[in-house]
């Protein structure tokens, strides 16, 4: 297969470095003036360094590639949708790689289903310095799948199998929606906050007033989710929470946010996660009062930080 990554940040230099390195034809649109020869990789996942062809230019690719896989931030995703079209070819298919809600269906509306595949990724990378990344952490294998059950399962779990045999830890879920869902209300009770208050995920945890307010988004979400007719592996918040606080923060407790690092540069992915879900409680008739505060705190935070 031929791979190409669209947005080679964190996220994106993760999945062209082991790709390249074990050996399939992966290149990375990059953007102009930073253009890379060469990653280097530490963490959890190992140590390497390795050669990677990036293009400032889609117009330079060369051929069409297979599969595109789409990891720039969710405020950049039309844009990144229209920049794809002149190589998705008629087999061309996609993968999403993104936070939020919204990029699948964004995908979905302009390449049709059956051509997106949907993948849920936990696992954090970092930019050290230009050409050089940290996988910090993984709470579970990345999940991939087909929401609208076109594609063949056989299909799908072969790729997984491919970016598990590169190193990257993946699995195919009939359920890849929920799986996403699941990762949206993690991000939305922990990373504005995590961004706001520059702490990490188990001080949030451990703060009850910050707990307090995870509590609140939590319980919006559910009443979102459920009016808007979106499932989830959760009966109830109540039921999300004791696996939230007891399994999922634990073992990232010491990770930071990657919305801190953004809400510092002026730009970060809110309207993606607790602002889409004031979007989708508005259009539901259901009020999302704590959710609005959060988007409304990191946008301020963003344009002050954009102003000086």
């Amino acid at each position: 297969m031929k791979f190409l990554i669209v947005g080679v940040g964190a996220i994106g230099s993760a999945y062209l470095a082991f790709l390249t390195k074990a050996g399939h034809d992966a290149i990375g649109l990059v953007k102009r003036g930073r253009k890379l020869n060469r990653i280097s990789v530490r963490g959890i996942w190992g140590e390497f360094d390795t050669p990677v062809k990036t293009v400032e230019d889609i117009s330079l690719l060369g051929s069409v590639p297979d599969l595109i896989i789409l990891s720039v931030k969710s405020y950049d995703t039309v844009s990144a949708l229209e920049l794809i079209r002149p190589v998705f070819g008629k087999d061309t298919l996609l993968m999403i790689a993104q936070n939020g809600y919204g990029n699948y269906e964004a995908a979905v509306e302009r390449y049709g289903k059956g051509r997106v595949i949907l993948a849920r990724v936990i696992f954090g990378s970092r930019i050290i310095e230009p050409g050089a990344i940290e996988i910090t952490v993984s709470a579970d294998d990345v999940v991939i799948g087909d929401p609208s059950g076109i594609l063949s399962e056989k299909f799908l779990t072969e790729l997984a199998d491919i970016f598990t045999r590169a190193g990257i830890p993946t699995r195919y879920e009939r359920e890849v929606y929920r799986y996403l869902w699941d990762k949206i209300i993690y991000n939305c009770a922990l990373n504005p906050l995590g961004a706001l208050l520059e702490v990490n995920y188990g001080t949030l945890s451990e703060n009850p007033h910050t707990r307090s307010l995870m509590d609140r988004i939590i319980y919006e979400i559910f009443e979102v989710t459920r009016s808007a007719g979106i499932e989830t592996f959760w009966k109830s918040a109540e039921d999300y929470k004791r696996v939230f606080y007891e399994k999922l923060i634990p073992p990232t407790a010491a990770h930071f946010p990657s919305m801190l690092a953004d809400i510092k540069r002026g730009k970060t992915e809110i309207d993606a996660l607790n602002g889409a879900i004031c979007k989708l409680g508005e259009k539901h008739n259901v009020a999302t009062p704590v959710n609005m505060v959060i988007t409304e705190l990191v946008k301020a935070k963003e344009l002050l930080n954009r102003e000086f």
